[in-house]
């Protein structure tokens, strides 16, 4: 090889060297001004707006969330709003990573601004291609689903009807309480006892009234065709309250045939309700079939403790199944905004709220200023910014063998249907399906293998049936 052949070769392998070593250097500096901005966003403006930039831009900016806007904003301020200026304290390159780091914050919410327009009933992911088959519609928000023995439907509408649908045909229950459909409240979850082939019993949740108060309640009842009979509410949450928001709630049977029921904070958080035992609000209930309280629950025993409690310290718990393969409990809740999360409940086991969590109130200001607190479990997920998780279920069965072993749960928010990758019980990527197809509030696996989904407003149920992909 000749002198100048030589030379070229490590005059290049020097400049290539050089050009890593610049990048290298350029992508450190880069995360170092983003841990640096941070530091600052954590040090200067959690007080008034918590201490995650993430769950801080989720908002509508009353002056603009371009650069120059945000710059000005920290800089000058807004002291009418409360907004104190920080150009006299913050350096000039300190604003400008700060704004950096807030606008890395809105580029990464805009990852749920779905532009996908629904063209067709079938939809396209990465994992497999599905198509949508209508099973109901003309509702209003099928809120609750179940699969009777002999292929027949049953499902509640939060308008107050529940259906039977028998080949096609839905079929209006009677029997149904009056039931106060307000804010929130209305006709909720609906399940079969186990044992339902041979009892007929169902078991269903309702918003329950009494004059300007109402509450939560489980109802047990007999289905003889398409009528309710032998009707008897197993478990009415107290105390009652004025508010129309946030009833929970969901049913879950495990393999013993022990009932779990999630019973929401109904929004009153500031008494601290769902720290207490004293009272049903915040809670995962477990109990028997008639509604009385196992004698292993954790809290049986307590003096003055509602004995149904099995967990406490939730919000308000949207999401719940029953894992018989593993006999896990799975369950997402809806936090403020920023703070939705999934966990895995246990017996006796305090999940923090209101005293941690990692959301914001929806006016922007700080709820709580702790994210961990020693005896309170941590989320595995935390969805920033919040999706509004609801109904869930874990996929079994071959018809979807890319999902096969991962939790599909609905996003009220951003209308599409989330899947969480499970190795174990442990979660990991998660994959937006189904974009934009509504406000899906249930997923359910069908004693056929299917999924079942329902969306609201307006209300349809959906089968979702593994396809080919569209061509190209």
């Amino acid at each position: 090889m000749s002198f100048r052949i030589t030379l070229f070769i490590t005059i290049c392998i020097t400049w290539m060297h050089c050009k890593n070593d610049t990048s290298s250097t350029q992508m450190a500096d880069t995360v170092h001004s983003a841990d640096v901005a941070e530091a600052t966003f954590k040090k200067n403006c959690s007080s008034c707006h918590g201490d995650d930039g993430n769950v801080f831009v989720d908002r509508k900016w009353k002056h603009g969330n371009a650069k120059d806007s945000i710059i000005q904003s920290i800089s000058n301020g807004y002291l009418a709003l409360g907004m104190p200026a920080w150009g006299s304290v913050l350096k000039a390159d300190e604003i400008n990573n700060l704004s950096d780091y807030l606008l890395g914050a809105i580029e990464n919410r805009k990852k749920f601004d779905f532009t996908d327009s629904v063209k067709s009933n079938i939809f396209q992911h990465a994992s497999m291609t599905v198509k949508l088959d209508t099973i109901a519609k003309g509702l209003s928000n099928p809120w609750g689903m179940a699969f009777l023995p002999n292929g027949d439907f049953l499902y509640n509408d939060r308008n107050g009807n529940m259906y039977r649908q028998s080949k096609g045909v839905q079929n209006l229950i009677k029997g149904v309480p009056q039931t106060r459909v307000e804010g929130q409240g209305g006709l909720l979850d609906v399940e079969l006892h186990p044992n339902f082939a041979t009892n007929s019993l169902i078991y269903f949740t309702y918003a329950k009234s009494k004059d300007s108060l109402s509450t939560t309640a489980l109802m047990c009842a007999k289905l003889v065709g398409n009528t309710l009979t032998n009707q008897k509410d197993i478990y009415v949450a107290e105390p009652w309250k004025t508010t129309r928001i946030h009833y929970g709630s969901r049913i879950a049977f495990d393999k013993d045939g022990y009932l779990f029921l999630s019973s929401s904070d109904r929004f009153q958080h500031m008494d601290t309700l769902p720290q207490k035992l004293d009272n049903d609000l915040g809670k995962v209930h477990r109990m028997n079939d008639d509604g009385s309280a196992p004698k292993d629950n954790p809290f049986v025993n307590t003096p003055g403790a509602r004995a149904t409690i099995w967990s406490y310290g939730h919000r308000n718990i949207q999401g719940l199944f029953y894992d018989a393969a593993t006999g896990i409990l799975w369950a997402n809740e809806h936090g403020p905004r920023g703070g939705d999360e999934l966990n895995i409940i246990q017996k006796g086991k305090n999940y923090g709220w209101p005293v941690i969590s990692y959301g914001i109130n929806y006016d922007g200001k700080i709820m709580t200023p702790y994210t961990s607190k020693e005896g309170m479990e941590q989320p595995l997920i935390k969805w920033v910014p919040s999706i509004a998780p609801s109904g869930m279920t874990i996929v079994t069965g071959d018809k979807y063998p890319a999902w096969k072993g991962d939790i599909l749960l609905g996003s009220l928010r951003f209308k599409y249907l989330d899947r969480v990758h499970l190795t174990g019980d442990v979660p990991g990527d998660q994959e937006p399906l189904l974009k934009n197809v509504g406000r899906l509030r249930f997923v359910k696996m069908g004693p056929d293998g299917y999924i079942y989904v329902g969306v609201e407003d307006p209300g349809f149920i959906f089968r979702l049936v593994p396809s080919e992909p569209l061509a190209q």
